[in-house]
């Protein structure tokens, strides 16, 4: 029973960290754009030399990016 003298605080004082650790990335903005990096991790970097790289508008097309114009039913800058 002596050991919960040490162990509750040391738990108390964990959770507090935690707890602040998580208010200090709210206020510093760490969850302001959770689609930005979904997003930038889709383009193709590897067709960036072929013709169906870049379209006129200088969008990347390629991966999923490529495949949700077809699915949206538009048509896309190049064939594949």
């Amino acid at each position: 029973m002596n050991v919960l003298i040490y162990l509750v605080p040391v738990a108390l004082g964990l959770g507090l960290t935690g707890l602040a650790a998580f208010l200090w990335t709210l206020r510093s903005g760490q969850y302001d754009d959770i689609d930005g990096a979904a997003l930038r991790i889709l383009p193709d970097d590897d067709l960036e030399g072929s013709e169906c790289a870049l379209a006129d508008d200088n969008i990347p097309r390629g991966g999923l990016v490529f495949q949700a114009t077809l699915a949206a039913g538009q048509e896309p800058a190049c064939k594949r």
